[in-house]
């Protein structure tokens, strides 16, 4: 296995670091309250697991995704195409691909605007920090 020590590790764990601050935006004071009504979930409600562990997959699944990310940018991208791609993966990769599954569970277009606008700022922002962090 290639470990791709060209690549910028610090700046991998920012990007994933800061999908957590923009979910705790986009799913705190943005979205919230829709998004519970739309997930049929209660926003008052104790989390029904131990959140240290929903965090901490959280946290792995945005750190492996933050890699991914930047392997397929290459060790020194330039930031227009980094941002554009971040875009283009978020947007048409992850977003469709929730479509696909919301479709066939049938949830709304509302909740799938939410969790699909996220995820493609988040690549977005992947695609800035790994793009201008050389």
């Amino acid at each position: 296995m290639h470990i791709h020590a060209d690549l910028n590790w610090l700046a991998i764990v920012v990007a994933a670091v800061s999908a957590f601050a923009l979910g705790g935006l986009w799913y705190g004071p943005l979205f919230k309250h829709a998004w519970c009504r739309e997930a049929g979930m209660d926003p008052n409600a104790p989390p029904k697991g131990h959140p240290a562990k929903t965090f901490g997959v959280a946290f792995i699944a945005a750190l492996i995704a933050a890699y991914g990310f930047a392997v397929f940018l290459g060790p020194q991208p330039e930031p227009h195409f980094a941002i554009h791609a971040g875009f283009m993966v978020g947007a048409l990769f992850v977003a469709m691909s929730f479509a696909i599954n919301y479709a066939f569970a049938q949830r709304s277009l509302k909740l799938w605007l939410i969790d699909g606008g996220y995820h493609t700022l988040q690549f977005a922002l992947y695609g800035a920090i790994l793009g201008f962090w050389h």
